[in-house]
């Protein structure tokens, strides 16, 4: 068989010669044969197929150490691999979108006359953690502070999965204190990656590899919050009597409800929906999705593990939310009802009013 120049293997594969220096210098695409005089590099014409699959995935914006692991599956599994980065993307871009509508409203009203703005907002909230009926230990954590507030609900090694939601919570506490509005965002997102790094740090240990967390976090300033967000807990804003989650499930089953492939219904009971797709995990490279939100004075928000919100329907949510005077009220409800469902899982969630003080 005969070899192709480099400049040849370029032009057939859609790769430029420095593109394919790059990735001999990585692993990812060593060529045929290195001339040991010149350092003249040669490609078997075999290797097409996996240049122009490198390309492909380039053109799609992957990450080259994700480029690696796609090459590195069978068709299949490559494939879903490829499926589950696209639902991220789609999730990334659709929390900057979010962004950038929020920053055409907040810069287009920056002028105008706001009088009627109160000097300060006050939070009222309360928080429960339980590990139910069913499970021997509580793999849930919550955290309410003055500006903080956040769950995470941990998997993996029995014993184990505690101590990541805990780590990735417990990475969060340092941003209770005030922070600047204009910081919000990159401040949650700073921590959250922290987060990331306290449980990749604990599951480095091969007995603890499969360990991990969702988490779900707002950081408050005045009327603005920041919102981060993987996996499967939620978050969920009454306003005006309405309730609307506001973050998107990370899961097997969300992914084919955004595909028109199942109803929210049917999902609701399908036995795969616990299914992660992202989640913060040992070498993961996911980035939670990330969100800066203006509150109105009576906003009640809800964050929550999956322990309550697959147990009690939404309209009790919404219903429980509406009636109760207090935080402290709902979270009481929320326990009785989760618990005259039997209680089948852990459960942690918090409960946070929004009220401006003139």
């Amino acid at each position: 068989m005969s070899r192709l120049s480099i400049g040849e293997f370029a032009q057939a594969s859609g790769l430029t010669p420095k593109a394919l220096r790059l990735y001999d210098e990585l692993g990812l695409l060593p060529p045929a044969d290195v001339d040991p005089r010149s350092g003249y590099r040669s490609y078997d014409r075999c290797q097409l197929e996996h240049a122009r699959l490198v390309a492909w995935l380039r053109g799609l914006g992957m990450p080259l150490a994700r480029i690696r692991v796609v090459c590195d599956l069978p068709p299949l599994a490559a494939a879903a691999e490829v499926g589950s980065y696209w639902r991220q993307v789609e999730a990334d871009t659709a929390a900057r979108g979010e962004l950038a509508a929020f920053l055409v409203d907040h810069l287009s009203r920056r002028n105008a006359e706001m009088t009627d703005v109160p000097a300060e907002w006050e939070l009222r909230s309360a928080a429960r953690d339980d590990r139910g009926f069913v499970r021997d230990e509580n793999q849930d954590a919550v955290y309410e502070g003055r500006n903080l507030f956040a769950v995470a609900d941990g998997f993996g090694a029995q014993g184990m999965d505690r101590v990541a939601s805990v780590a990735a919570v417990d990475a969060l506490g340092a941003l209770d204190a005030e922070v600047p509005a204009g910081n919000l965002l990159k401040a949650l997102g700073a921590a959250a990656n922290g987060a990331r790094q306290a449980v990749h740090d604990f599951a480095a240990d091969p007995a603890r590899e499969h360990v991990g967390t969702t988490l779900t976090a707002m950081l408050w300033s005045g009327a603005q919050f920041a919102l981060a967000h993987v996996g499967d807990t939620r978050a969920y804003l009454l306003r005006d009597g309405e309730l609307t989650q506001i973050t998107h499930d990370h899961t097997f089953v969300q992914s084919l409800v955004d595909e028109g492939k199942l109803t929210p219904e049917e999902a609701a009971t399908h036995p795969n929906r616990a299914t992660l797709l992202r989640a913060l995990q040992r070498g993961g490279a996911v980035e939670p999705d990330l969100h800066l939100r203006e509150a109105r004075s009576g906003d009640r928000y809800l964050l929550c593990s999956d322990g309550l919100h697959a147990a009690v329907p939404e309209q009790q949510l919404r219903d429980t939310l509406g009636a109760a005077g207090d935080p402290e009220e709902a979270v009481e409800r929320f326990t009785e009802l989760i618990r005259d469902a039997g209680a089948p899982d852990n459960f942690a969630f918090v409960v946070v009013d929004a009220l401006a003080r003139a």
